[in-house]
């Protein structure tokens, strides 16, 4: 019996090497995996609904379910998530010594709706009192000039975002100061290069960002899995059967971290940091499923909505297909 041949675009992340290598079996689907960055995933799905599923940035799915009609469904599958701590870079010389004095500067965000930017801003919000309307964001290219919102963002009035021109770029207005800090998933150049005006605000990130999961349970979704909505209505299989091959794949993962008779991933003391890992986190630390997830859902949704861009309060139930919201018992 043949198979439904569908595309993905998804990153080669370790918890999903076994679909691109097909050792993970998908039920009735025979996948064509497309290893491609985040950014040109997100971009091309968003614009031009290029794949039958793939990766998605938190936000940007977010945003789509006020889209009329929806253009994609979800399963509550993550395949990316990062405590975002050290995604908050500033110039030395701007008087930014701790979150407060964030107040007032101008903060760059390569686009207002990216999932790091929403997280940032919501712990500065909660945990520091630094208020979203506080800032002024500058939005554009982060390396390379002429970045734009891959979805129209309409924002409330008392937040400030303007437009960085055309021939610049974020990274090096942080670098000469033109801006104060940059909020973004991806290291600015100039900080990689170890320019001397510039650094984290946090630099010991990993105490800060352990001290915050031990507080708040939340370990931040940056990423869930998309199926074009025409797809998943047409064969509404599909969705269980991504489900339960995402598991499996993460599973092996997580055997692997513990293998002892030779490291599988080149870090010298992998065990320890995952028997650490676990002591703080759970043996199940990276869950997928939505009950597991509740309070992060919960919080980003909240913050998205705080912060101008979900145009109103939705519940992580709502984000996700109903099959993935029960599981059979025998």
């Amino acid at each position: 019996m043949s198979k439904l041949r569908l595309s993905m675009a998804c990153w080669n992340y370790d918890r999903t090497r076994a679909l691109v290598e097909e050792r993970v079996p998908i039920d009735g689907i025979d996948l064509t995996y497309i290893n491609i960055p985040v950014e040109e995933t997100f971009f091309r799905m968003i614009r031009h609904r290029e794949f039958d599923i793939a990766e998605m940035s938190l936000s940007s799915y977010t945003l789509s379910m006020f889209r009329d009609p929806k253009p994609f469904v979800a399963i509550p599958v993550f395949p990316s998530r990062y405590f975002r701590h050290s995604c908050i870079y500033i110039n030395r010389n701007s008087g930014i010594r701790e979150p407060k004095d964030l107040i007032g500067k101008r903060v760059g965000n390569p686009e207002y709706q990216l999932t790091a930017c929403v997280w940032i801003r919501g712990i500065l919000s909660d945990e520091y009192k630094v208020p979203v309307s506080s800032v002024t964001y500058l939005r554009g290219g982060e390396e390379t000039p002429g970045r734009t919102e891959k979805q129209t963002v309409t924002l409330p009035p008392e937040i400030h975002l303007e437009n960085i021109a055309d021939d610049k770029t974020l990274s090096k207005m942080l670098e000469t100061g033109e801006i104060d800090a940059i909020y973004s998933p991806r290291t600015p150049s100039c900080v990689a290069q170890g320019k001397e005006t510039v650094g984290r605000l946090f630099e010991d990130y990993a105490a800060v960002e352990r001290e915050y999961y031990k507080r708040t349970k939340i370990f931040p979704i940056m990423h869930t899995v998309v199926i074009r909505r025409e797809v998943y209505e047409k064969y509404p299989w599909v969705a269980q059967s991504l489900y339960k091959a995402f598991v499996l794949a993460q599973r092996e993962v997580y055997e692997d971290l513990y293998e002892t008779a030779a490291l599988k991933f080149m870090l010298p003391w992998l065990i320890r940091h995952a028997e650490e890992t676990r002591d703080l986190m759970g043996k199940d630390f990276w869950p997928y499923g939505v009950e597991a997830n509740m309070h992060g859902l919960n919080t980003f949704l909240r913050y998205s909505y705080e912060q101008g861009l979900a145009k109103r309060l939705l519940t992580p139930q709502e984000l996700f297909v109903p099959e993935s919201l029960e599981a059979f018992k025998i």
